[in-house]
């Protein structure tokens, strides 16, 4: 599609009265980026980035984790480690933050886009079974796109918004169709699946790696990085030997492979490290800052929120909404007012880089109507109800002409 096809949305204003999600710095960042300056161990060697792996292998649930300069770096190596090869095709979500479709083609692979659910708002696994019980067929060599005459190499899962998709159901078809998974929890560190945390599943049921992501927006933050957690220790070993440009141990510089200069640094394992140790009083926050919007926003007829099921604890990254009618002018109403509300993304194969790209099932689907409704809503930790009050104000009289067409008023029905 077009640059011109896409939603034009105001840029925020360089200066805010109430941010989307402010980093919380409470508890030993300071003393752990002193620990590492006054060793002089700032870079990618040196003990703090140890720490950090082993804190997140503990808090997370898996055997191994590697830490990355980025999530998006994180992605792109596990996608190699689990066999993902030039000119495959690997199926995800149409709605994400761009990072995961890029991931795929920095492989030299191809994204096969499909639809998030209507209630949950996480990847719609019915229309992935359907694409690939109908919509490929079973070769010697693997499963083959029947419409680009591509293999399919992998399945892409994206946890949105804090949010989990159903993981028994999606390692029953990564079995049952003999695909390797990757799994997108930038956005999930923290959440838990039918009560584990959400590395207890990579590498188990099949070939299977997780990510996580410590952007600044984060729920735990390092200030940029990430970390692939797997619990086979063949992926863990892979993973490392690449992000560590494929060298070879033992003396001299011997490189196997094309690697990549993925390794986090010490200084952002330190800011890590300590935001790791505050993680459930952030998980905690997290969950009253969503409840108190629920409480305010919930009889508004024009705002849905997403269903949360019975699988998931999510970490309620981004507190969501979905409006009636165009989303646009409200964020630009918010934005207006000092409050940095945020449109989602722009839907995948709508984006000009991945024009190429298929789409599996009928066109449109829930992904164009959440799209043109959805937006982000201040959600960081240190947010004060004083602030979330504001922001549920400024958002129902945002609302209020398509309130007052319903014959509605104010926070009530």
């Amino acid at each position: 599609m077009r640059a011109s096809h896409i939603m034009k949305i105001p840029v925020p204003p360089e200066s805010v009265a109430i941010p989307l999600a402010e980093p919380l710095l409470l508890g030993n960042e300071t003393a752990y980026v002193l620990e590492c300056l006054q060793s002089n161990r700032i870079s990618t060697s040196g003990p703090m980035v140890t720490r950090f792996e082993h804190a997140l292998e503990e808090r997370l649930g898996a055997r191994w984790a590697v830490a990355t300069v980025s999530g998006t770096a994180a992605l792109h190596v596990a996608l190699l480690a689990v066999g993902v090869r030039p000119g495959a095709e690997v199926v995800m979500p149409r709605i994400s933050f761009v990072a995961p479709a890029n991931a795929v083609r920095y492989c030299s692979a191809w994204p096969v886009f499909t639809d998030i659910d209507s209630a949950h708002w996480q990847w719609d696994l019915a229309q992935v079974r359907e694409f690939l019980d109908r919509g490929c067929e079973r070769t010697p060599s693997g499963l083959r796109n029947l419409r680009s005459g591509r293999p399919v190499g992998a399945l892409l899962a994206v946890h949105l918004l804090g949010g989990l998709c159903d993981l028994d159901a999606m390692f029953e078809l990564a079995r049952e169709f003999g695909l390797p998974v990757v799994e997108d929890a930038a956005q999930a560190c923290g959440a838990r699946y039918r009560g584990r945390p959400i590395g207890a599943s990579a590498g188990g049921r099949v070939p299977s790696l997780a990510i996580v992501s410590f952007n600044a927006n984060k729920i735990v933050t390092s200030g940029g990085g990430g970390a692939i957690l797997t619990n086979d220790p063949a992926l863990a070993r892979r993973c490392r030997h690449l992000t560590t440009v494929a060298k070879l141990a033992g003396p001299g510089f011997v490189h196997d492979e094309v690697g990549f200069n993925y390794r986090l640094p010490s200084l952002a394992a330190a800011l890590g490290l300590a935001q790791l140790e505050q993680l459930d009083a952030f998980l905690a926050r997290k969950r009253a800052i969503a409840s108190r919007y629920a409480a305010l926003l919930g009889p508004v007829p024009s705002i849905r929120f997403r269903v949360s099921p019975e699988w998931e604890e999510p970490n309620h990254w981004l507190c969501t909404v979905l409006v009636d009618g165009d989303a646009a002018p409200v964020v630009a109403a918010l934005q207006a007012s000092g409050i940095e509300a945020r449109p989602i993304w722009t839907p995948l194969h709508r984006l000009p880089a991945f024009a190429g790209c298929l789409c599996a099932g009928a066109a449109g689907g829930f992904v164009d109507r959440f799209y043109r409704g959805a937006l982000s809503l201040p959600s960081g930790c240190g947010l004060s109800d004083a602030c979330i009050q504001t922001v549920a104000g400024a958002l129902v009289r945002a609302l209020a002409p398509r309130e007052t067409a319903r014959g509605c008023h104010g926070l009530g029905r």
